[in-house]
């Protein structure tokens, strides 16, 4: 039995719902449904009874649910009387992509700095691919990316959420068009799209293949945040995730195109190695951009 299962079952009694709470905890709803059946398995017993769309405790449950409160409570008023006797200190180490480094880990970056002066963070930007084989080399404490929703043996998924990939311009170059339109007719306006091995783009070039469309390629670079700069500089049109643009698209400097034809969702996701040890800086890490989201 482990804690993170009670904590899921409390949470779904709390909530009556599973992907609600998948939702809150930041799992996906299959982990969630995981932990409980494994939580059952272990028990000898049902805990919720399911019809339909609706759950409810069973008695068994209900009176479960009475203790893994009371466990939770103990767990965690321990846990907090041994972090209050040391201090944060030791180096922290993320592996990250370039674009939710710029998007998401300020926050992070400025937390450490005023709360735990003493950590150590350094933030390595790479693609997918090299950042998986670093996390299994042990040359990360854990990796923070957007892909589709990966599994490994030999990982810990600690998050996965939503990411909507978005077609973007300036309100200033699109004009009185309208923001419905087909991925055919962009064919004559300038894109700005990140280099092909980022995840989203590949998404794009496999939907242009197989509709047999060329875009009009005017710059191409890993960058987000010199694409988005040169929308509102320049006009055009870019493929991001939702994130990285976010804060544009509130301040009416960029604006969204809905492609019926290409509803791309990526996720994001954390990874730790199932045999690193999970520091309190890493968990400290790993909360702070869970509740960034």
């Amino acid at each position: 039995m482990e804690f993170r299962q009670l904590n899921t079952f409390i949470t779904i009694a709390k909530v009556e719902s599973f992907s609600k709470a998948a939702e809150i905890l930041g799992y996906s709803q299959s982990a969630v449904t995981v932990q409980i059946r494994l939580l059952e398995e272990e028990l000898g017993t049902r805990l919720f009874d399911r019809l339909g769309k609706s759950i409810s405790l069973t008695t068994r449950g209900q009176r479960f649910l009475e203790q893994a409160q009371h466990i939770v409570k103990e767990v965690s008023q321990a846990k907090e009387i041994a972090r209050e006797e040391e201090e944060l200190r030791h180096p922290l180490h993320i592996g990250t992509l370039e674009s939710l480094c710029f998007a998401k880990l300020p926050p992070v970056l400025r937390y450490f700095r005023t709360c735990h002066p003493q950590v150590s963070v350094k933030i390595t930007t790479a693609p997918p691919g090299q950042l998986y084989g670093m996390l299994e080399q042990n040359q990360l404490d854990f990796i923070y990316l957007l892909d589709r929703p990966r599994h490994s043996k030999n990982w810990m998924k600690v998050m996965e959420q939503k990411e909507p990939i978005v077609f973007v311009t300036s309100p200033g170059y699109w004009g009185g068009r309208s923001r419905s339109i087909r991925v055919a007719d962009l064919q004559k306006d300038p894109f700005f799209l990140t280099e092909k091995n980022e995840n989203y783009r590949r998404e794009l070039d496999i939907f242009l293949e197989a509709e047999s469309l060329e875009l009009a390629l005017a710059v191409e670079i890993g960058n987000t945040e010199f694409i988005i700069r040169l929308l509102k500089e320049n006009g055009g049109i870019s493929y991001l995730p939702f994130f990285a643009v976010r804060e544009s698209l509130e301040k009416g400097e960029l604006m969204i195109l809905e492609a019926e034809e290409l509803q791309t969702v990526m996720y994001q996701q954390i990874f730790v190695h199932k045999n690193k040890w999970m520091s309190r800086e890493m968990e400290e890490g790993i909360e702070r951009i869970r509740g960034l989201s």
